[in-house]
């Protein structure tokens, strides 16, 4: 199987022959989210990571400090269903989630888009970790990768892609989580992250494998 990272450069590839002046676009919001270290406010390994209570898919409050109770919680925050570099990012952590789960950690995964909307009930039931919706992008922004939307990418959302931000997080149209993931000690300190402004870009599961490994 290929690795994410292997096929979400091929997705870019791909993106910059089929739409060139859209990913240039890209490439320059992402180079000046860089220079203004967009992101720099992310939660640091040695932190306290902010306690959460989330509906999932079915309208259940999942806390933290109850998955906690049970060992290490990866949290990975999406932009959402719709994203395909989520839905590249969700079934590489689904392949991986019996190493996970071996390893006594739990996932969850947070979008802003709301319970009955971030992914259809056929792929919920394919999946099996637990997607959170964070419809007013709170607990994104208490983990410091809350991220106002650029005019230019909303634009391309509305016009190329027919998608209405606002109707599928419930009113929140121009926040979305930087893609990060983190994992909680029971503890409840963050022991390892990954955070990249550039969305197209996310953790490899087998680093966070590997971080689980190095902290159990």
């Amino acid at each position: 199987m290929q690795k994410l990272r292997e096929q979400t450069d091929a997705k870019i590839a791909f993106g910059r022959q089929k739409n060139p002046e859209f990913m240039k676009g890209v490439d320059e919001i992402i180079e000046e989210a860089k220079a203004f270290e967009k992101g720099k406010n992310a939660l640091k390994v040695g932190e306290q990571a902010p306690n959460f209570e989330l509906p999932d898919a079915l309208g259940n409050q999942i806390k933290l400090s109850g998955l906690l109770e049970n060992g290490a919680v990866v949290v990975t925050f999406y932009r959402g269903s719709w994203c395909p570099y989520c839905n590249l990012q969700l079934r590489a952590l689904q392949a991986k989630l019996p190493v996970i789960q071996s390893l006594g950690a739990t996932l969850v995964a947070i979008s802003p888009e709301v319970p009955d909307a971030s992914m259809t009930k056929n792929e919920i039931s394919e999946m099996d970790f637990t997607v959170l919706s964070d419809q007013d992008a709170k607990v994104a922004s208490k983990y410091g990768v809350a991220w106002e939307v650029p005019e230019f990418l909303l634009d391309h959302m509305r016009v190329d892609r027919n998608l209405d931000l606002k109707q599928i997080n419930n009113g929140n149209g121009t926040v979305l989580p930087i893609p990060a993931t983190f994992i909680v000690g029971t503890d409840g300190a963050i022991q390892w992250s990954y955070v990249n402004v550039d969305y197209r870009t996310r953790s490899e599961p087998d680093e966070i494998v590997e971080a689980l490994k190095s902290i159990s």
